[in-house]
């Protein structure tokens, strides 16, 4: 993520922002545009844009929610944005806290979809392709004996836990699951990576060069899921795996893979936008020096972003420790890890030089 600047007056604004606290001007984003535009009235709903296109444009209708401010073109006959089309299931809004949860849901979710379209990745909606891209957010049952709903994926239909979004609630889980890490854009990330898998190596034609990185993945997934609760994961296992749960089946290490490309483009990009750098006094190697100014969207090897990442990583870890927080970034990134990264960075980027053409 980038930070913003208000077209009125200046003022810096974060992706969420839905007005200037400066100058009072209404904003929305304009997802063609990459801009957070500040917006005068033009009547019939429509909005006029301050930035250089001076555009007419309409809210989301999830904005009358308040949980979207994503704009679309005013002659356009689409009433969703390009975030909020994706949704198949959202809760049920006259339940207690359900608006709440789901604004927590769609924040994760906007953040996902504003990297997916800087990535140029397609994005099918309903109706756009045999498998689109589609998110139910569904609540548990009422009766506390009823079975509990589960984050996955299937076909391109995401679905994530309502629970999800009660703050307490995923800490529990986090903790009785024994993961360093656990966010609702985490689950978006890491459930979108089984979709990609599907669109770039599956029918991408890459399924022996995945498979060369990450292992047999017709392996039976039900047998393995099995063995991995009932066995818990290999010695060594930070050797070859992001994380304990990658460990389970070729499926679940691309995906966890996914997800952490996906976390480390985003604080890039963030860490370039506030001019950060690490120039540690004490270290004499200069392994721990790094200027955040790699393109993290433009084309090009991996290597320069993890050589960035890493020094960068190690110091906000540092930093949250002095708070008594525990680490921003909890991971290791051993070099079999690494490889799976720019096994990535290069399926997105071929994707990107292949849709150019």
């Amino acid at each position: 993520m980038k930070l913003f600047k208000c077209p009125h007056c200046g003022q810096l604004l974060y992706f969420e922002n839905v007005k200037c606290e400066r100058c009072g001007h209404r904003l929305g984003y304009i997802p063609e545009a990459d801009i957070l535009a500040a917006l005068e009235p033009s009547g019939d709903g429509a909005w006029r844009s301050l930035a250089s296109d001076g555009g007419l444009y309409r809210f989301c209708s999830n904005a009358e929610h308040e949980v979207c401010n994503w704009l679309i073109r005013a002659e356009s006959p689409d009433t969703l944005c390009r975030a909020c089309r994706h949704n198949r299931t959202i809760p049920d809004l006259s339940q207690p806290g359900a608006q709440e949860a789901w604004r927590k849901m769609e924040d994760a979710k906007h953040r996902l979809f504003y990297q997916l379209l800087r990535l140029r990745l397609p994005t099918p909606a309903q109706g756009e392709a045999n498998e689109p891209l589609v998110f139910d957010f569904l609540a548990d049952p009422p009766t506390p004996t009823g079975p509990k709903v589960m984050t996955g994926h299937d076909d391109g239909l995401i679905t994530i836990a309502l629970a999800e979004a009660d703050d307490a609630e995923r800490e529990r889980r986090r903790a009785a699951m024994g993961e360093p890490y656990r966010t609702l854009l985490g689950h978006f990330r890491h459930e979108v990576g089984h979709f990609y898998w599907d669109i770039l190596v599956r029918d991408g034609g890459r399924l022996a060069e995945c498979r060369a990185v990450f292992g047999n993945d017709e392996e039976d997934y039900g047998e393995a899921l099995k063995r991995h609760y009932e066995q818990g994961v290999p010695p060594n296992w930070q050797e070859n795996y992001i994380s304990a749960y990658a460990t389970t089946h070729a499926w679940e290490d691309f995906a966890e893979t996914w997800a952490h490309y996906l976390h480390i483009v985003d604080c890039l990009e963030m860490a370039r936008a506030f001019g950060m750098s690490v120039r540690p006094e004490g270290d004499q190697t200069g392994l721990l020096a790094a200027e955040a100014d790699v393109d993290v969207y433009g084309p090009g090897d991996f290597e320069p972003l993890i050589r960035t990442w890493l020094p960068i990583a190690f110091a906000l870890n540092s930093v949250n420790r002095c708070m008594g927080q525990s680490d921003l970034y909890p991971f290791v990134l051993s070099p079999a890890v690494e490889k799976k990264l720019a096994f990535i960075h290069r399926l997105v980027h071929d994707r990107q030089s292949a849709a150019t053409i």
